[in-house]
């Protein structure tokens, strides 16, 4: 009986210790971001800022700003843009030489709209993180006009699963 009892405890304590389950904290389970870089239209290899740019979103009716540029800066090559996870279209407004008009109290600059469309995709990443929005089969489109400073658009990537890589170059 005394051999019995220890047994029963290491047995117990080891029933105990295999159920519990392991606390998951989640580190990697954001939806990505889509990737723009800007291109010379001469040299479609060389990077090139755009002065004074501001993205405005249309769905929404806000100014983007984000950790890879500021508003109304001279941006890098490239920079990240959100897309709506609850829809399979997002439109802004990227403005170059952007700027407010004190007496019209409105936006100047060359203003083109983008329309980006997409099937939207899910994908597992942990159960602490679940699912993430992956958008598929991109698409970009700007309405052509003779006053666009956005000359040409590629899209390079077509699926968003990842922040690494452009997915989308503005040739101006």
């Amino acid at each position: 009986m005394k051999k019995i009892i220890p047994i029963l405890l290491i047995a117990a304590t080891l029933y105990f210790v295999s159920s519990c389950e392991k606390d998951d904290i989640c580190v990697e389970g954001d939806t990505p971001l889509m990737v723009i870089g800007f291109f010379n239209i001469d040299d479609t290899t060389a990077a090139k800022r755009v002065p004074s740019i501001r993205i405005r979103s249309i769905d929404i009716d806000s100014v983007l700003s984000n950790a890879s540029f500021s508003d109304r800066s001279n941006s890098p090559d490239s920079l990240q843009v959100p897309l709506r996870s609850n829809a399979t279209t997002t439109m802004y407004q990227i403005i170059s030489n952007s700027a407010d008009d004190d007496e019209t109290d409105q936006e100047t600059g060359n203003i083109d709209t983008l329309t980006i469309s997409y099937e939207l995709g899910e994908a597992f990443i942990s159960r602490a993180c679940g699912f993430v929005v992956n958008y598929n089969k991109i698409a970009v489109t700007v309405p052509e006009s003779a006053e666009n400073w956005i000359q040409d658009i590629k899209v390079v990537q077509p699926n968003v699963e990842n922040t690494n890589n452009i997915h989308v170059k503005i040739f101006h």
